[in-house]
């Protein structure tokens, strides 16, 4: 659910194009390397930091440190079964 605004929704299939950086504000699968788990956000590299910003506005950013983060690839589509 933290990507609702951006249209993607719980069952919907992301491609990506495996890239190890992207540019502020492109949309990327992350693998944040301390608590060994992966998100889809918004990527924004700031003076010491990485935010990553969910598409839903009733979540708040995630701020990490650059090291922590390994950049896996963004995203070029979305895909929806509509029936």
């Amino acid at each position: 659910s933290s990507m609702v605004d951006a249209l993607i929704n719980d069952g919907d299939i992301v491609l990506m194009q495996y890239v190890n950086a992207v540019e502020n504000g492109e949309m990327a699968a992350i693998w944040l390397r301390a608590e060994k788990e992966a998100t889809l956000k918004k990527v924004y590299s700031e003076p010491g930091r990485i935010r990553l910003q969910p598409a839903n506005s009733q979540m708040q950013p995630i701020y990490v440190e650059p090291e922590n983060v390994e950049i896996q690839g963004r995203v070029i589509a979305v895909l929806r079964q509509l029936a």
